[in-house]
Order: structure tokens, then C-alpha cells, then sequence
């Protein structure tokens, strides 16, 4: 009787535990390592978002891809860097960030396998009809901000439908935070000489990414890509190098396009391993990325609150 009685009480004295546990020991799901973020769209409730919109009407909408960034780096890597941008903004001011597509318009990388590309139209489509959703709660005024150099025409695009077709008022935030952008700042940071070709996957994107996810970079994996490219864009480089802004736009209009055009450009014609440059990626800084992630979050900033100024939430 006594032995029944004991186990009674163990195992009442077991529930009652349980039950008064903290809400964190019952997590089951081994993954889980997210904490909430303020202004976060995803992360927020009904009511929050209701709260929300007693202060601000202003929405940050980052528009990346999914695609190859090299033997280093993940495929997500502008979504995830663009996201995390908008975030920090986002602690800093008051404006909601609404993630709304991981992949954009990447044709480019497909030679890599991961790479997900969709049509310009049908990103410009979902960006807009989102943005109709929001309006239709009460958000009128929207931030673009272009994560991935294949998205510029969209994201011009999207902007423009914006303030053609609703009743929204939208701006490309790369545009109009650049005159507020502390350019000493960034001249002050060690970098490397701009003497050889350093772009898609290079030391500026990776030193971002050793900021912004450093779980996610696998530095050991950082090696120089063997770069080949068509004769005539080869003997141009040395000007676009230089800075020559005419042989830049040249140069780009025809680089890291998509193999179907037969220009001989896409990642996988031109590089061994998707980073479009020569130098070695392991040449990236923490630093590098913070200060130019801090430099790029106190710009949008300063204009965000020069539009409340202009035009105060609500008005």
C-alpha cells in the first residue's frame, strides 16, 4: 500500500513540475533558434500589426534571389543579407519589413545547380499585387530595396507600378538613402586595391555576409575562381577597372548574362566556381561588412525620417 501510495506521489509530484515549468521547456523542435524581431512582418500577430499602423504606414519590402554565390557562400544569400539589412532599419525606425519572395530574376547562375530564377513579369507581378494587400490595410508608403544587381529593372519597375496603379506612394530606397550615405566612412575601412575584378560572390558581398550571417559562410571554402571571358570584354577591363563610367555600363550590359543570348557570359562560361572576379574571397573583413551595413542602415534611416518629416504618418 505505501509502495502505490509513493508512486502515487511521484508521479503527481511529476505533473505538477511539468506544469509549472517554463513555456521554453516544452519546445520540441530541435531546430528552432529564431528570437522575435520588432517590425518584422512575419513574426508579428494580427493586433501588432493593428498597433502598428497607429504609428507608421511606411513598409520595407527587400526584393532578392536565390541563387549560386560560389563554393562559399549560400545560395540565399541575398535574400538572407537583404532581409537582415531591413531588419536592422527596421530596430531604428519605425517601418515594417514585409519579406514577400526568396528567388528573383537569376537566369545567369542556372549553370549552378540551386539557382531558382523566375520571369522579370511575373516578380514585378507578385511584388505589386503584395503591395495591394497592404495598401488595403492601411500602408501607404513603401521602401524597395533592390538585394540582387539582376533585380535593378525590376525593382524600377515595381516603384513605378506602384505609384502608377495604386493608390501607394513607393520609392527605390538605394536611390534616395545614397545622398545620405557617409562615404568617408566606408573610404576609411581597408579594402582592396580595385586592380582586378572583384564583383558576384566577391570580397565586398562576402564581407557583408561574415557581418550579417557569419553561420552561414564557410570561409574554408573561399578560394580564387579561374575567370575567362569573351576577347573584347577582357581587353575593356582594364578601363572599367580604372573607373570609366562608359566602360563600365558597356561591360555590364554584356556580362553575367544568361547563356541562351550566346553572349558568353554566364556565370558558368566565365567562372570555375560562380564568383565573378579574380580576387580570393578570403581577402573579406568582418569590418569591411559592418561598417558598409552600418553605413547603408544610418542612410535609410536619416531619409526615412526626412519622409516623416515631409509628409508625417497618417497624413
Amino acid at each position: 500500500m505505501r509502495r502505490s501510495l509513493n508512486a502515487s506521489a511521484h508521479r503527481l509530484g511529476a505533473v505538477l513540475l511539468l506544469s509549472l515549468a517554463p513555456a521554453a521547456a516544452a519546445q520540441t523542435n530541435p531546430l528552432w533558434t529564431q528570437e522575435k524581431v520588432k517590425n518584422y512582418l512575419p513574426h508579428m500577430t494580427v493586433p501588432e500589426v493593428r498597433d502598428f499602423l497607429t504609428r507608421s504606414d511606411m513598409v520595407l519590402i527587400p526584393v532578392a534571389s536565390l541563387e549560386q554565390h560560389g563554393n562559399h557562400l549560400p545560395i540565399g544569400t541575398d535574400y538572407l543579407n537583404g532581409v537582415e539589412q531591413a531588419k536592422l532599419v527596421a530596430q531604428r525606425a519605425d517601418v515594417l519589413v514585409a519579406p514577400i519572395l526568396l528567388p528573383g530574376q537569376s537566369p545567369y547562375h542556372m549553370g549552378f545547380e540551386g539557382t531558382i530564377t523566375l520571369p522579370s513579369s511575373l516578380v514585378q507581378e507578385v511584388y505589386v499585387e503584395a503591395v495591394k494587400s497592404l495598401i488595403a490595410h492601411g500602408f501607404k508608403r513603401f521602401l524597395i530595396m533592390n538585394a540582387h544587381g539582376g533585380n535593378r529593372a525590376i525593382t524600377t519597375f515595381i516603384v513605378d507600378r506602384i505609384n502608377q496603379e495604386t493608390a501607394g506612394i513607393a520609392v527605390d530606397l538605394g536611390a534616395v538613402s545614397g545622398p545620405f550615405r557617409d562615404r568617408s566612412r566606408m573610404a576609411s575601412v581597408p579594402t582592396p586595391p580595385p586592380d582586378v575584378l572583384d564583383r558576384h560572390g566577391g570580397t565586398p558581398e562576402t564581407s557583408s555576409s561574415l557581418y550579417l550571417m557569419p553561420a552561414l559562410v564557410d570561409m574554408d571554402a573561399a578560394v580564387p575562381a579561374e575567370v575567362t571571358m569573351p576577347a573584347h570584354l577582357e581587353a575593356m577591363l582594364p578601363d572599367v577597372l580604372a573607373g570609366d563610367p562608359t566602360a563600365l555600363a558597356v561591360f555590364l550590359a554584356e556580362g553575367l548574362k544568361d547563356a541562351s543570348t550566346g553572349k558568353g557570359t554566364s556565370s558558368a562560361e566565365m567562372s570555375s566556381t560562380g564568383v565573378w572576379g579574380t580576387r580570393d574571397p578570403a581577402e573579406a573583413t568582418l569590418e569591411r561588412g559592418r561598417v558598409a551595413t552600418e553605413v547603408m542602415v544610418e542612410a535609410a534611416v536619416a531619409f526615412i525620417e526626412r519622409w516623416n518629416e515631409l509628409r508625417p504618418p497618417g497624413s
